[in-house]
């Protein structure tokens, strides 16, 4: 699991620094909206570049829960187990 999570974690950094910038700390506590400041918008970009690198599909309505990094990972995390 904390392998899986890990990378998971990696590549959603990786991701998100394209719509904040480097000199913005991202941690697994760190706020999706307030702190990274995406909105829908770059929220929907941010989702299909998550589905096309993990080769899955996230259910939009599931994006209601996630606020944190740290929950986006776990959604991922449950979307690839459940494939």
């Amino acid at each position: 699991m904390s392998n899986d999570y890990s990378d998971i974690l990696q590549k959603l950094c990786h991701h998100l620094r394209q719509f904040t910038g480097p000199e913005v700390e991202i941690t697994p506590q760190t706020d999706l909206i307030n702190q990274l400041a995406i909105d829908s918008v770059k929220l929907l970009n941010l989702i299909m570049e998550i589905e096309d690198e993990f080769d899955i599909s996230v259910p939009l309505n599931a994006l209601a829960d996630v606020q944190t990094v740290h929950e986006l990972v776990n959604l991922i995390h449950q979307i690839k187990l459940g494939k």
